[in-house]
């Protein structure tokens, strides 16, 4: 070996160890620093109030949003946002539920629904908040306020939708992809192995048998003759009445109306001048819960965010080891 191969050996080795070490730190150093960062300077689920409407501080209405599919995505970080934060919104729900001041809930509801153990946490939080502190919740529905959207607002006192509103689709859904057939089109065989028969069952790598879809299904109606009972109880309608609509479909705000799954055609200021005369609640402050967009920690963590952020690269194939495709239970409308 020449002199000059060697050389090269070296450089391209002390590049490579410069490299991983490099690399190293900066991980270490995202990891550890900004997960705190994240947390101390307000880039978390940390929330703030924003007053809609000034008025009487001792007698408050707070306006309550979930805007985006109710499912747990976590938290939201320097790196990226997440359209609705669960987390965030319980603790909304319990901020409510402390405070003394507020004297009613506002719901704005514009969601196709989610996962089924997501909207009963909130669904249980609002039962908390009407039977510990007394106080009325009214739901404005938005541009859709479908399955889990309508599950979460079925305890309401009064519901608002607009004749544009997509409501109802009353039901439970789980899905899975059957590529069998298409493996076997480009020479993909699955080797499993298995501690019982139905270890794979729904895993999309064959066909579901009858004994395992029947387990599913039961499954499924024990979900949905819950969904029912919410409604039933919420809405005051015999099981009757609910199964009519409750087959899936979705509905407009004025079938909705008829079928008597909401109370009123109306936007959201129908539904806050309806709280507030109902309730004396005229001179009543209305505020909404909000992350501090102008706060300095987000400023300083998105600055440096952008120059510690990982590679798009490296993003994509985090989400793809972290995600799953398992089939799961879902209050919703739509893909998923």
């Amino acid at each position: 070996m020449n002199t000059k191969r060697v050389v090269a050996l070296i450089i391209a080795a002390v590049l490579l160890f410069f490299s991983i070490g490099i690399n190293t730190i900066i991980t270490i150093f995202k990891t550890d620093f900004f997960s705190s960062f994240d947390t101390m300077m307000g880039s978390g689920a940390l929330t703030y109030e924003n007053v809609i409407e000034s008025g009487d501080f001792t007698e408050r209405i707070a306006n309550l949003k979930v805007d985006g599919v109710i499912q747990d995505v976590g938290e939201p970080s320097i790196w990226e946002t997440v359209d609705y934060n669960h987390q965030a919104f319980l603790e909304q729900l319990d901020a409510v539920l402390k405070d003394e001041t507020v004297k009613a809930v506002l719901l704005t509801v514009n969601t196709p629904g989610g996962g089924v153990i997501e909207s009963e946490e909130i669904y249980q939080k609002l039962l908390q908040i009407k039977e510990e502190k007394q106080i009325p919740i009214y739901v404005t529905m938005g541009a859709m306020a479908a399955s889990g959207g309508y599950y979460i607002s079925a305890p309401a006192d009064k519901i608002f939708a607009q004749r544009e509103t997509i409501t109802g689709s009353i039901g439970v859904i789980m899905q899975s992809i059957n590529y069998e057939k298409l493996a076997e089109k480009i020479g993909v065989e699955f080797e499993t192995i298995k501690s019982g028969e139905h270890k794979d069952m729904f895993g999309g790598s064959r066909p579901s048998t009858e004994e395992e879809l029947a387990m599913l299904q039961e499954m499924i109606d024990e979900s949905y003759e819950h969904f029912v009972d919410i409604i039933e109880t919420g809405r005051n309608m015999s099981e009757a009445e609910v199964k009519k609509v409750a087959d899936g479909r979705v509905l407009g705000g004025s079938q909705a109306l008829r079928a008597g799954l909401v109370d009123e055609i109306g936007n959201e200021e129908a539904a806050i001048n309806a709280l507030r005369a109902d309730y004396s609640l005229e001179d009543a402050e209305l505020f909404e819960y909000t992350m501090d967009t102008s706060s300095w920690g987000l400023f300083l963590g998105a600055k440096l965010g952008s120059m510690f952020s990982p590679s798009a690269e490296s993003q994509v194939l985090s989400k793809i080891i972290s995600s799953t495709n398992s089939p799961r239970m879902m209050y919703l409308y739509g893909d998923y």
